[in-house]
């Protein structure tokens, strides 16, 4: 700590490196904030505090023995906290609280690299965990500030400002590579960081459905997917995503059916077709999204089921971006099996009395299965019924509640309603969820779909025509159709978000923002092999293939060592020593053939004490060269060509035996 108070080179007092090794640990805590328990955090923060103010009061340290103990506690706590030390905010967690215990023993500046190695730790979780563009710039902060501790660890007299800009310069030297490495290093298919992330909860649709379920889902602004057409955008009212199709019910809750491995029927396309890429963010879940209805499957790992979902093999737990086909308008070619008739129609026994009454009543006076659509319908849109994200809470016969009793629901509400209508007077009818509609951004030229935008509805099976969609929010509030969740419920909503809908100027803004965060998330986070091979495709080269890359890799290190040879030409070499210099060399490596040799903070006069003290016969002789050299190197005249000419001869003469002479008896 002594070593703080001497200024360094360039003026500027410098930070003790156990300073440094906290700050890079500290600025790699902040990046987890978000993530990691706050008790995690202020555990880390109070530790830190504590170092920091032991090493300037001498405080107490644990010994040992409580170090050990401490861990022990910590890891147990983590145990308990997520049932396992493995994943990444597990894993985080635990790796904040060891290396926070590290600083109770940080002594030496083998301790301070491990400290600062777990910043470094830390700044590559947060990578692996968020690839946000708005959270680029802090992890650059803390590359720059876990670089300037590595240099002020290693030269504890540097300044703040000269360690923070040696380490600035080694960043932006080395960002070509990165850039060379990102770019044509080949990648492996697939995901290379397989990383658990079990532990992290995150929203969208489930494969389950109850009447109030998919409003809580609505309050949620985050994106769920992004859509980018080939051709012309479909209309608001065709913007039909389609995800997990409901085909159990038991009165309060539907399902998907689970191990139904059923044929699927052929269907024509009686309109245009859609073809778009879709950007999805990661649920957690085995549902992709595609305009309603999917043509085919767009992956190897996705398949395209019996009632047209989308199955990944694996949870999407990574952004994914796939090509995807659809036909808006179809007809279906083949018959209803006899079992998917009776799993499209069965009801639970003894539930919903009065909807099956009013369904047979219904039914009796339409004359018809088409006609009976229309008219429950038309029960719909004449009976008073409210379209709400707060409805009153149903009982366990929900539909006969909602139908007689409070006639206010969300679309759950209502598509599970009529799937009942449907499904009581035998018509095969199952509920679909997913999202409608979507915000245009016209900057990015992409369609925006939110969480707020999912939705359900249901279809139904007409003979001749097959499977029909129908969605009875339709009737109950068209305007749902044609404007979002936002603009027909705003009280759903926090301020904040009514306020950047609201504000043409802040919703501008917004726009460009998420066009900017759309090009990063496609071109930098979704950047994988496929497109290493078409950036190839774009210089040129026919047929890329991996081979193309490693040349690419090879040529790109090539280009960047040429370049660093070039900054290294440019760097100002040292002047040659002149000749008084020289000459002194030489009587320094002459001197040290019989005498210790000089070292490198001595000056000339000390030197000749040491030589004198090992060699008592040759004072007079060194002590006269080194006082005749200190007075010409820095005497107030300065040397001339003459007399540093005559001091080398005066060097070269000197006698200097390789034994001292006996002493006289």
């Amino acid at each position: 700590m002594a070593a703080v108070k001497s200024r360094s080179a360039s003026g500027a007092l410098p930070l003790p490196p156990l300073a440094w090794a906290c700050a890079a640990f500290g600025g790699g805590v902040l990046l987890h904030l978000e993530r990691v328990p706050p008790w995690a955090s202020l555990a880390c923060a109070a530790l830190i505090a504590w170092r920091l103010r032991a090493a300037q009061r001498g405080l107490w340290l644990p010994g040992a023995l409580i170090r050990t103990l401490l861990a022990l506690a910590m890891a147990v706590v983590v145990l308990a906290r997520f049932h396992t030390l493995n994943g990444l905010t597990a894993g985080t967690t635990l790796l904040l609280l060891m290396a926070a215990l590290k600083l109770l023993e940080t002594r030496t500046t083998r301790d301070e690299l491990v400290l600062i190695g777990a910043g470094f730790c830390l700044l590559l979780a947060a990578c692996l965990d968020r690839e946000e563009l708005a959270r680029t710039p802090l992890y650059a902060l803390e590359a720059w500030l876990c670089c300037a501790a590595l240099a002020a660890v290693a030269t504890p007299t540097l300044g703040v400002r000269a360690a923070l800009g040696l380490a600035g310069r080694t960043l932006a030297l080395a960002a070509p590579l990165a850039l060379l490495l990102f770019l044509f290093f080949p990648r492996l298919p697939g995901s290379f960081w397989a990383i658990p992330r079990g532990d992290t909860a995150l929203t969208g649709l489930s494969d389950t459905m109850s009447p109030g379920k998919i409003a809580q889902l609505v309050a949620d602004y985050e994106p769920a997917f992004r859509v980018q057409f080939d051709g012309p955008r479909p209309s608001g009212e065709a913007l039909y995503w389609r995800g997990p199709v409901l085909h159990e019910f038991d009165g309060e809750t539907w399902r998907r059916a689970e191990g139904s491995y059923k044929l699927r029927a052929r269907v024509a396309n009686t309109g245009a077709e859609v073809r778009y890429r879709v950007a999805l963010e990661p649920t957690r879940r085995h549902y992709w999204f595609a305009l309603d209805l999917p043509a085919q499957s767009p992956s190897p790992r996705v398949a395209l089921t019996y009632d047209y979902q989308l199955i990944a093999s694996e949870p999407v737990t990574e952004p994914v971006s796939y090509e995807a086909l659809s036909y808006p308008s179809t007809r279906t070619l083949d018959p209803l099996s006899t079992a998917g008739r009776r799993e499209d129609t069965h009801l639970p026994a003894g539930t919903n009395p009065r909807t099956r009454q009013l369904a047979k009543e219904l039914y009796a006076r339409a004359g018809g299965d088409a006609a009976y659509v229309s008219a429950v319908l038309g029960y719909l849109r004449e009976g008073g019924f409210a379209y709400s994200l707060e409805p009153e809470p149903l009982g366990h016969d929900s539909i006969d509640e909602l139908l007689f009793r409070t006639r206010t629901g969300f679309c759950g509400h209502y598509a599970s309603a009529y799937a009942t209508l449907m499904r009581a007077a035998g018509i095969p009818a199952h509920v679909v969820t997913g999202y409608l509609g979507g915000e245009w951004n016209p900057i990015g030229g992409f369609l925006i779909v939110r969480q707020s935008d999912a939705h359900a509805w249901a279809e139904v099976w007409l003979e001749g025509r097959g499977w029909v969609r129908v969605d009875p929010t339709a009737v109950i509030a068209p305007e749902r159709l044609r404007r979002g969740i936002l603009d027909l419920l705003p009280g759903a909503f926090s301020a904040s978000e009514r306020l950047l809908h609201g504000s043409a100027w802040l919703s501008g803004l917004l726009q460009r923002w998420e066009a900017v965060n759309a090009w990063w998330s496609d071109h930098v986070v979704r950047f994988d092999y496929g497109s290493q091979l078409d950036l190839l495709s774009r210089l040129g080269v026919r047929s890329p293939d991996a081979r193309h890359l490693g040349w690419a890799f090879t040529a790109a290190l090539l280009l960047w060592l040429a370049f660093m040879a070039w900054q290294a030409g440019r760097l100002p070499r040292p002047r040659p020593p002149d000749m008084l210099a020289r000459a002194y060399l030489l009587l320094c490596r002459r001197l040290a053939r019989i005498a210790p040799p000089r070292a490198p903070y001595q000056g000339p006069l000390e030197y000749a004490e040491t030589v004198a003290a090992h060699r008592p016969d040759l004072r007079a002789p060194v002590a006269a060269l080194c006082e005749r050299y200190a007075q010409l190197r820095y005497g107030p005249a300065g040397a001339s060509r003459a007399q540093a000419a005559a001091f080398a001869r005066a060097v070269r003469r000197l006698h200097l035996p390789r034994r001292a002479p006996p002493r006289a008896a």
